[in-house]
């Protein structure tokens, strides 16, 4: 019998992306023939980079894992999986408050659109981190680099600051 080929999608909005989501793409190829970082657009949240710039942001910390791809999506993320023909989602778990979301998002998935949902759990040095929570140290000063590869750092150094001298113009603060 043929070997079936399996492609999954890891969707998220990567804003930005963290050490923690890189450890759930590397293990999670192991799983899949091919995998899908989908990057979304996620209106309901506060984005420090635009979609393009998340997508440009991911390629180069992926281009070296055979069979890892970087997409943006602007759907569903069921409508966008099937849309590139994938049988799975892969979703990576923190903590108890995470099986309880994605276990009824997973349940959703399969009742609306038939798709699986293959978890891995994240090592344990990630388990704390999120991206929005490394925006929100990040904007109040805080030092995120251990948290997130050195060059997405640099960029979100770079798009504070962007934002920092923006509000200080807007608000006429010296």
């Amino acid at each position: 019998m043929a070997k079936r080929f399996v492609r999954a999608v890891f969707p998220g909005s990567f804003d930005p992306i963290t050490n923690g989501h890189l450890d759930v793409i590397h293990r999670g190829i192991k799983l899949f023939d091919e995998l899908i970082v989908a990057v979304g657009n996620s209106p309901s949240k506060d984005l420090l980079f635009t979609l393009a710039e998340r997508v440009e942001m991911i390629k180069p910390l992926v281009k070296d894992i055979p069979g890892v791809s970087v997409q943006s999506y602007d759907c569903l993320t069921v409508e966008y999986a099937a849309s590139v023909g994938a049988t799975a989602m892969l979703r990576g778990l923190r903590n108890l408050t995470d099986v309880q979301y994605e276990f009824q998002l997973a349940m959703t998935n399969r009742a609306v659109a038939g798709i699986e949902t293959v978890f891995v759990m994240t090592s344990e040095q990630y388990g704390f981190t999120s991206s929005t929570m490394i925006r929100e140290i990040a904007r109040l000063g805080g030092n995120v680099s251990n948290l997130i590869p050195q060059e997405v750092f640099e960029k979100l150094q770079k798009r504070l600051a962007e934002i920092g001298t923006k509000q200080e113009r807007d608000n006429c603060i010296e």
